[in-house]
């Protein structure tokens, strides 16, 4: 009998925001990650991860609206269950927020049919990031190497207003974590200096190099209280409300557009 690819419709949300468990880090942990078994419990992983992405766009969509602005964003969460698709194990477990329908047509009808269709993909897009492992919790904004037009435009926007902005804007997320990606190497968000800015775009090659923004809570096993703490995940729709900023600055919209280095 061939197997038949799983399905990627999204789950329903919780209706509220639901406390992390031992359960759902326990369940990304080898040999779990692979255990179909686990599947009902990743499932309910899934939708708790889902529900703060929920929260955190409406929250995201709301603040734009109060200083003036817009943002069109849409959600998107990881499968549960082992498949081909992420080499039959679920060592990790994340929720997207990135371009909605409305902004990635506006985006496609600038950059033509061959280029735009690469937008369906969520991490083609810069992106929000709410993600768990079997040892830590993370929230980030990234720029993955796919996304070039994004990283394009966060390189001629800096190129031309120079680092002044983006750096104030990495050094008021303390506790984050500028990284390129996967280097060893990072830079401390809220100790940046220009210098040190101005070597990381040395090296930053949209197309070629991911960026993230990101923090982490360690949550290893056997010492996870912290994590499991009921206020975690508002907590967590409020860090992902403090990187919309840097968003807004380097994602290619109305408001930042410089993809083609010609924006005045």
């Amino acid at each position: 009998m061939t197997q038949s690819k799983p399905s990627d419709v999204e789950p329903k949300p919780l209706a509220a925001l639901a406390p992390f468990e031992e359960g759902d880090f326990h369940a990304l942990s080898d040999p779990l990650s692979r255990d179909p078994q686990y599947n009902d419990r990743r499932l309910a992983t899934r939708r708790k991860l889902l529900s703060i992405a929920n929260v955190a766009l409406q929250r995201l969509s709301a603040d734009a609206a109060a200083s003036g602005g817009e943002l069109d964003l849409a959600v998107r969460t990881s499968l549960h269950h082992p498949t081909v698709f992420n080499h039959m194990k679920v060592k990790r477990m994340w929720a997207y927020v990135s371009r909605g329908k409305k902004e990635k047509a506006r985006v496609k009808r600038i950059l033509g049919a061959e280029l735009g269709k690469d937008l369906d993909a969520a991490y083609r897009n810069a992106y929000f990031c709410v993600a768990i492992e079997e040892g830590s919790l993370e929230i980030s904004l990234k720029v993955h190497p796919d996304a070039w037009f994004d990283g394009q435009n966060l390189v001629h926007r800096t190129t031309k207003e120079g680092l002044g902005v983006w750096l104030a804007l990495l050094n008021s997320t303390p506790g984050y974590r500028l990284r390129l990606d996967n280097w060893k190497g990072e830079w401390i968000c809220g100790q940046i200096t220009s210098d040190w800015l101005r070597e990381f775009f040395k090296y930053y090659k949209p197309g070629e190099l991911g960026l993230s923004v990101e923090r982490k809570w360690p949550a290893p096993s056997g010492a996870r209280g912290a994590a499991l703490d009921p206020s975690v995940p508002a907590l967590l729709v409020d860090e992902l409300r403090q990187l919309a900023p840097l968003y807004r600055f380097a994602a290619w919209s109305q408001e930042s557009d410089y993809l083609f280095g010609q924006r005045t």
